[in-house]
């Protein structure tokens, strides 16, 4: 009786968790349970079951994310971001595995007018874009973003080079995008440890949790970085881009438009926060 009640609440859990990872995933597994009665009456090894459980789950998911998901989410007035375009496309597939990149129209068309004409200056360099939103429902949040609710709101990588000075493509020193800080120079004003001292503690916890083997490995790319951001700030649509004040005063970046996010968000040296009106 109470192993079959710590079961119940475990799936209880990982329903919540799905949810909160994907936004779908919570739904998806209870369509399944019909079907992991059938595999449990069917299968008595436990090892063989437990395999097709997880097997069947991520072969219904994937199915759902990838094909039933994007035409019911225009309904909601949201779309996918490019998946494998060559001027657009996500850092790590994950994001869109996890339905992490969805947008309204009007910012997939930020994007893409962005890149076409970064291209004619950068060819075949590739905007990689991290967390997006979810496809579904305003105010239904992405987490740990604060924000990321309404189809607005995009997190785009910084671009970079190896120490011999080579321009990177579609990579970053953190594999999730986040949590490799562009960190203030000596003469540069320090807001996260403001923010630190201020007793902001998340402000800069990624970094104690996200590896920094590449750190010394990729240079952050001043140039391409500073125009794709100038880019952005022409847009009409774009509303607020949020990068940390030390690398706007670095690139003498100049538009209103873009802004400090705030002690009570995280640090922004390590991507850009596009958002529209």
């Amino acid at each position: 009786m109470i192993l079959r009640f710590l079961k119940s609440i475990g799936f209880i859990i990982l329903i919540i968790f799905l949810t909160a990872l994907t936004q779908i995933g919570g739904v998806v597994l209870l369509l399944c349970v019909p079907l992991f009665f059938y595999i449990k009456k069917k299968i008595a090894k436990p090892s063989l079951r437990r395999l097709l459980y997880i097997a069947s789950f991520l072969l219904i998911y994937l199915s759902i994310t990838f094909f039933i998901i994007p035409p019911i989410a225009k309904s909601f007035g949201r779309v996918p971001l490019a998946i494998n375009s060559k001027t657009i496309k996500p850092l790590n597939i994950m994001t869109c595995i996890l339905n992490r990149h969805y947008v309204r129209p009007k910012l997939k068309s930020n994007i893409t007018n962005v890149s076409v004409k970064f291209n004619q200056k950068f060819p075949n360099t590739t905007i990689s874009y991290l967390d997006a939103n979810f496809p579904f429902l305003n105010g239904f949040s992405l987490l740990p973003h604060l924000s990321h609710n309404d189809g607005k709101k995009v997190d785009i990588t910084f671009f970079y080079k190896d120490k011999s000075g080579k321009e990177i493509n579609n990579n970053a020193p953190s594999f999730m995008g986040y949590g490799v800080y562009e960190e203030p120079k000596n003469n540069e004003y320090n807001m996260p440890e403001n923010c630190k001292k201020k007793g902001y503690w998340q402000y800069s916890i990624l970094e104690k949790f996200v590896p920094q083997w590449n750190k010394n490995k990729m240079i952050f790319d001043k140039n391409r970085t500073k125009h794709l951001i100038k880019l952005f700030t022409q847009e009409n649509t774009t509303s607020k881009i949020f990068i940390e004040p030390h690398l706007k005063k670095r690139m003498n970046l100049n538009s209103n438009k873009i802004r400090f996010h705030g002690c009570r968000a995280v640090r922004h040296d390590d991507h850009i926060h596009l958002q529209i009106k």
